[in-house]
């Protein structure tokens, strides 16, 4: 179930989308991860998009409501500054799941995997890939076979995988607090010293 997952999330990115942060067909361009607004305003830049439409408003909201010490905000900062040459080789838009962390990942007894409570818009395909890594998926290892499988993944993209989860990181650290914030600031660190 595990490999086919991993086969089914590649088919799913590589349906395309015209642009980052593209809304599905008659999606909403105002959404929501969780209960946090996405805004999906579409880009042809991923790395500008991502720090622009992801990273930076959630930065500011955390440092707003004082999660985030507007000095540490630098090193987040940093990080977006310097995202075209971390973000990898350029890759078209995926259509991403967009909040893929392991408790939108049903596993059921007749050995399908189901998806909930999607955020879907056009994003990096590694994103999604990173949201499973974050939380812990069972059996990651054979679902990420499975995605090589059909859609072999660019060098170094593990070295990569903390510059994804900085978006969720930071909106938890808005919705749950300082443990979150403080995870945030270590993958920009991380990040910006590999």
């Amino acid at each position: 179930a595990a490999v086919r997952f991993g086969r089914d999330l590649a088919a799913l990115h590589a349906a395309g989308a015209p642009a980052f942060g593209a809304p599905p067909p008659k999606g909403p361009v105002e959404a929501f991860i969780g209960l946090a607004p996405m805004r999906n305003e579409p880009a042809a830049d991923w790395p500008r998009w991502y720090a622009e439409q992801r990273v930076l408003p959630y930065l500011r909201r955390a440092v707003d409501q004082g999660t985030v010490r507007a000095r540490e905000a630098a090193v987040v900062e940093r990080l977006c500054e310097r995202l075209p040459e971390l973000a990898g080789p350029a890759e078209p838009p995926a259509r991403l799941h967009g909040d893929l962390w392991s408790g939108n990942v049903l596993w059921a007894a007749d050995g399908q995997v189901w998806l909930i409570d999607p955020a879907a818009h056009g994003g990096h395909r590694e994103t999604d890939l990173a949201m499973l890594r974050l939380f812990g998926c069972p059996h990651l290892e054979l679902v990420l076979d499975g995605y090589r499988q059909e859609a072999p993944l660019a060098g170094g993209w593990t070295e990569r995988v903390g510059v994804h989860q900085l978006f969720p990181l930071l909106v938890h650290a808005v919705l749950f607090g300082r443990g979150y914030a403080e995870q945030a600031l270590a993958v920009a660190r991380t990040a910006l010293a590999g």
